[in-house]
C-alpha cells in the first residue's frame, strides 16, 4: 500500500482520465474518440516497420542475388585491352588481405540466334577451376554445370530463363553473333560461330537468368580477338569494404590499370532505393502525425468535459503546472500505448511475412512479385534496429507534442467560473 500512496496523484488522474469512464455518453464518446487516436497510432507505426523492413529485406536480397553473379570487384585494363602479365596481377591482387578469391574473365556483348530466334546477351568468359572463388553459381543446385565448359569445345552454360526464351536445353546447337566483324571482299561481316549448350544456371536474379551467357574465357578470347583475360574478378571478406579495398587497389595498380567495385556498377539502382526508402518513411510518419494530433481533439473535450474537477482540484491547492501534468499523462498514455502496439504488430508481420505473403497469394490467386518486374519472387523482411528506434521515437516525440496545447489550457481554467454555474 505505501507503494501506492508514493504515486504522484497527476498519473493516478491521468491514468483515469485515459480510460475515460463510461458513465454518460458523453464520455463515452471522448473514449471512443481517445481509442481511434491510439489505434491510429499504432496502425501508423505498424506500416511504417512493415514497409522499411520490406524494403531493407528488398535490397538486401536483390544485392545478394546481383553479388552472386556479379563480383563484388573488377580489374580491368585501362585501354580495354587483354590484361598484361596475368598473374603478376592476381599475385599482387591476392596480396591484399581483403581479397577471398581472384579469376579472370572476358566480357562482351553478342546475338545468340537459333532458327529465325535472336536475342541480345551479355557473354562472359570465365575460367571453370577459379569462378567458384568469386561466384556462387557453382553453390547451385547443378553444382558441376561450370565444368562441362572445356577450352577447345565452344560450348556454352545459359541462365535458365534465357534458354527458356529461346526454347534450348542442353545438348542443342545453337549460334553466336559476334559484333566483331571480320573484313571480307563483300565489307565487314559479323563473326559467327556454332555453339553447343551444356547446361543451365539459376542465380535467382531474372535480370542475368534472362541475358547470361558463360563460355570458357580461352573460347571466348578466340571469338572475340583477345590475347587474353580482359579483367579479374574479386570476392572480398565484407563486401561493405568494396570501396575502400578498390580505392586502395587502384593507387597500388597505377592508372593503367581500372578498379571498379559493386557500388558503382549498381549506383542509379541502390540511389532509386534509398530515395524510396526515405520517401516512403516521411509519407507513413504523417499518418502518424495525423493520429497523434487527434490527440488534439480528443484533450480538448477532455478538459471542458472536466473543467468542474480542474477547479475543485485547484481549490485544493494543486498548481497549474499539477493540472498541466495530468492532462500530458493522459495523452502521452495514449501515445506510449499505441506506439508499443504498433511496435508489436510491425515486428511479428515483419518477421512472419514470408509466411503472410504466400498465404494471401493463395487466398486471392495472385502473384504480388512477378520475377521479370520485380527481379526476386518472394517477399523478403529484413527488420533493422536502425528504422524501428527512429520509429518509436517520432512517434512518442509527436504523440507529446500533441498534448502540450490542451495540457497548458486546462492549466489556465480559472476555479471561480468552472465552478459559477455547478
Amino acid at each position: 500500500m505505501s507503494f501506492f500512496k508514493n504515486i504522484p496523484y497527476e498519473l493516478v488522474l491521468g491514468w483515469r482520465y485515459t480510460r475515460a469512464g463510461r458513465a454518460t455518453r458523453r464520455n463515452g464518446f471522448i473514449s471512443f474518440i481517445s481509442g481511434v487516436s491510439m489505434m491510429g497510432i499504432g496502425l501508423g507505426v505498424a506500416a511504417l516497420i512493415i514497409v522499411l523492413s520490406v524494403m531493407n529485406g528488398f535490397q538486401k536480397e536483390v544485392r545478394d542475388r546481383m553479388l552472386g553473379v556479379v563480383s563484388h570487384i573488377e580489374v580491368y585494363a585501362a585501354d580495354g585491352a587483354a590484361v598484361a602479365d596475368l598473374p603478376a596481377l592476381l599475385a599482387r591482387l591476392k596480396a591484399h588481405p581483403q581479397v577471398l578469391g581472384a579469376a579472370p574473365f572476358i566480357t562482351a556483348q553478342a546475338l545468340l540466334a537459333r532458327g529465325e530466334d535472336m536475342k541480345g546477351v551479355l557473354v562472359r568468359g570465365i575460367d571453370p577451376a577459379l569462378e567458384p572463388e568469386v561466384s556462387d553459381l557453382s553453390n547451385d543446385t547443378q553444382a558441376g554445370v561450370l565444368q562441362r565448359l572445356q577450352p577447345g569445345e565452344f560450348s556454352l552454360v545459359l541462365g535458365r530463363d534465357l534458354a527458356n526464351n529461346l526454347f534450348l536445353q542442353s545438348g542443342d546447337p545453337v549460334t553466336l553473333v559476334s559484333p566483331s566483324g571480320q573484313v571480307t571482299p563483300a565489307g565487314v561481316l559479323p563473326r559467327m560461330k556454332q555453339m553447343g549448350v551444356v547446361g543451365t544456371f539459376s542465380s535467382g536474379h531474372y535480370e542475368y537468368d534472362s541475358a547470361l551467357a558463360l563460355m570458357h574465357v580461352e573460347d571466348a578470347a578466340r571469338m572475340f580477338r583477345l590475347d587474353g583475360p580482359s579483367g579479374v574478378r574479386l570476392k572480398l571478406r565484407d563486401l561493405h569494404q568494396a570501396r575502400d579495398v578498390a580505392r586502395d587497389l587502384q593507387l597500388d595498380l597505377g592508372p593503367q590499370i581500372f578498379v571498379r567495385d559493386w557500388t558503382q556498377q549498381n549506383r542509379t539502382w541502390f540511389a532509386a532505393v534509398q530515395v524510396e526508402k526515405r520517401m516512403m518513411f516521411i509519407i507513413l510518419t504523417l499518418i502518424v502525425a495525423v493520429a497523434a494530433f487527434n490527440l488534439v481533439s480528443t484533450l480538448v473535450m477532455t478538459v471542458t468535459d472536466k473543467r468542474a474537477d480542474i477547479a475543485i482540484l485547484r481549490t485544493l491547492g494543486a498548481s497549474p503546472r499539477s493540472i498541466m501534468g495530468i492532462f500530458v499523462v493522459q495523452g502521452a498514455t495514449v501515445g506510449v500505448i499505441g506506439t508499443m502496439s504498433g511496435l508489436g504488430l510491425g515486428l511479428l508481420v515483419a518477421f512472419n511475412i514470408d509466411v503472410i505473403v504466400p498465404a494471401l497469394e493463395t487466398l486471392f490467386n495472385a502473384s504480388f512479385l512477378p520475377r521479370d518486374i520485380y527481379l526476386i519472387s518472394r517477399m523478403p523482411s529484413e527488420p533493422l534496429a536502425s528504422d524501428i528506434w527512429p520509429v518509436a521515437i517520432i512517434s512518442l516525440v509527436l504523440a507529446f507534442v500533441a498534448t502540450l496545447y490542451p495540457s497548458w489550457r486546462a492549466s489556465q481554467v480559472n476555479p471561480a467560473e468552472a465552478l459559477r454555474y455547478e
